[in-house]
Formats: C-alpha cells, structure tokens, sequence
C-alpha cells in the first residue's frame, strides 16, 4: 500500500517528491515545490487525490471508521529546510519505521 501511495505522491502533482518513507499512521515527505503554490494546497492534493486513490484500490483494506469516516487526518505538520543539507533531511526520512 505504500509503495502504491509513494507512486501516487510522484505522478500526481507541480511538486518534485524527493524522499517519502512511512510508519503506521503518517508519512514523511520531502518535497520540493515551486514558491507559486501554498503549503496548505500541495498538502491538500497530496492527501486528497492520494486518499481517493488509496480507497479506491485497497477497498476492503482501509479502515474508513480510524477517522471518522475519513482515511486522512486533517491535520499536518510542515517545516522548511533552508541552510540544511537535503542529505541530512533524506537521512532522517530514511531511518523512519517502516511498518512491517
């Protein structure tokens, strides 16, 4: 399911995701996008066209009722990386926990 969602965040978006790595309840992204579109925006169509397409292919697998009837939580946290080296970002992305 993750590396079908990773496919979904690469292909869909005016955004260039340059890591993703999960645990159980969120992802980490590491996106560069260009200074035209908001956060709030890039956030929005990245959980929202991947939601509608994760519900649609793992029907039966996703359990609507975690959120109140919704596969994402409203909620998000962004924080820019100026001045940090992006290998440093990537190391961190990467040394998430992956569910088993």
């Amino acid at each position: 399911m993750l590396d079908y969602c990773e496919g979904v965040m690469r292909k869909n978006f005016e955004a260039e995701l340059k890591g993703f790595n999960a645990e159980r309840d969120h992802v980490h992204l590491l996106v560069h996008y260009p200074p035209k579109v908001s956060v709030s925006r890039l956030v929005n169509s990245l959980k929202g066209v991947s939601a509608r397409r994760l519900c649609y292919e793992f029907t039966g697998r996703v359990n609507r009722a975690i959120m109140h009837g919704h596969f994402c939580s409203p909620s998000y946290f962004a924080a820019s990386c100026g001045g940090v080296p992006l290998s440093i970002i990537r190391q961190y992305i990467e040394q998430q926990q992956c569910p088993a």
